[in-house]
């Protein structure tokens, strides 16, 4: 097994790690609706790239607003 000759310094295991970081994930806007969602995903309202794939839920309403 190899074993390092010298103790590597803060400066040289920094420098290694610089790449290490995280970045964050890249937003989007829809050009139809404005809504912000991550790339090459669907938006929460069902739209990709100007057309509608999916679409919007409709919420039930309660059944006393229902029988008004």
């Amino acid at each position: 097994m190899a074993v390092q000759k010298s103790r590597k310094s803060r400066s040289k295991r920094n420098m290694r790690r610089a790449h290490d970081s995280l970045s964050k994930p890249t937003a989007s806007t829809d050009k139809t609706t404005g809504v912000r969602h991550l790339r090459h995903h669907i938006a929460k309202d069902g739209f990709y790239r100007g057309q509608e794939i999916v679409p919007p839920k409709v919420k039930k309403q309660k059944k006393e607003e229902a029988q008004e």
